[in-house]
């Protein structure tokens, strides 16, 4: 099943930046490569049964599973051994990125409290845009119930623009409700 912003792109988006921007080929219009949740798990690396926890929780979020990520030295001054959990990531391509994504501008950042729309500072000099959420009780898979603990999470959306403003129109396009700017 083709995810509706997938047609979309295709559809509306791929025609209206390639006459903005004036492009000579149709592959040179920005795409979406990528999304990747990170979330850092902090003081529970001594608890497995929070990291278990934190990689349900990430995975029914973004419809797969994640992956632990584990530190690469030890640091005595955050107690951090060698090959410790420190955080779990999952990075979504395809459908299931698209779908994620529709979610998140549909359902999830709607749903927070005076909510008055992203920073459109957020992107780096390649076109990519980096959000942090505070809890992840704003997307509607996760149950308020089941959960131990408010956590947020780290999202970066990987495009292939070239710079800001590509990339900026890109998820204007895709409807990211960004601030007014003055």
């Amino acid at each position: 099943m083709t995810q509706r912003l997938k047609k979309y792109y295709v559809e509306k988006i791929i025609p209206k930046l390639y006459d903005q921007f004036g492009y000579k080929n149709i592959h040179e219009v920005p795409e979406i490569k990528k999304i990747v949740l990170n979330r850092g798990i902090g003081d529970a690396s001594q608890n497995n049964k929070i990291l278990e926890s934190f990689l349900k929780e990430l995975g029914v979020i973004a419809g797969q599973k994640g992956v632990v990520t584990r530190s690469k030295k030890s640091i005595a001054g955050f107690k951090i051994r060698d090959k410790m959990p420190v955080g779990v990531t999952v990075t979504l391509r395809g459908e299931r990125m698209y779908g994620f994504l529709d979610r998140l501008i549909h359902l999830a950042l709607p749903r927070v409290r005076d909510f008055q729309g992203i920073d459109s500072k957020s992107f780096d000099k390649h076109g990519n845009y980096s959000l942090g959420l505070e809890e992840q009780l704003m997307f509607p898979e996760i149950e308020y119930d089941k959960i131990d603990q408010i956590r947020g999470m780290d999202i970066c959306i990987v495009t292939s623009a070239k710079n800001q403003e590509e990339g900026l129109s890109l998820l204007k396009e895709f409807g990211l409700p960004f601030k007014a700017t003055k």
